[in-house]
């Protein structure tokens, strides 16, 4: 076997391959997520996170976490660059940090909803509403099955 067949071979068993395939479509809608929310001077990670504080009227930071299946040395550092801007402050409660909005984070809410609005419209259509369920059920089951695990 000439190392050609192999490398044939190999793309054959990549694109056949779950991780692979998730990670290509993970790369592309974060393309297009960082576009979509670039109006907003956040990240879609910042921006996501902002809009459930805003949404809550404020949020223990360890529920944060646990949304956005988040661990806590990533939700600290989202939190610590939000709270930089201006976006929120943190209030501690024992052990528990507690985050509230400010009317600067407030102010984004609606900029944060006009992207999440432009980001669904890049993808919209090319799935069915059924497909689309259909995925986010199959989606859940293996992110269940691996948390799990």
């Amino acid at each position: 076997m000439n190392g050609k067949t192999n490398t044939k071979e190999h793309v054959c068993t990549l694109n056949s391959c779950l991780f692979f395939s998730n990670a290509k479509l993970s790369r592309a809608f974060g393309k297009i997520a960082d576009e979509a929310f670039s109006k907003t001077g956040l990240s879609p990670s910042h921006a996501l996170l902002l809009y459930l504080v805003n949404l809550n009227g404020g949020m223990m930071q360890k529920e944060l976490g646990e949304t956005l299946h988040l661990t806590p040395s990533t939700i600290t550092r989202l939190i610590e660059k939000l709270e930089h801007k201006g976006l929120v402050s943190k209030q501690s409660e024992g052990k528990q940090v507690y985050l509230n909005t400010t009317s600067e984070g407030l102010y984004l809410q609606d900029k944060i909803m006009e992207s999440w609005d432009l980001l669904h419209k890049e993808y919209e259509g090319v799935l069915t509403e059924e497909e689309t369920a259909h995925f986010i059920e199959i989606s859940g089951k293996l992110l269940k099955h691996l948390e799990n695990n």
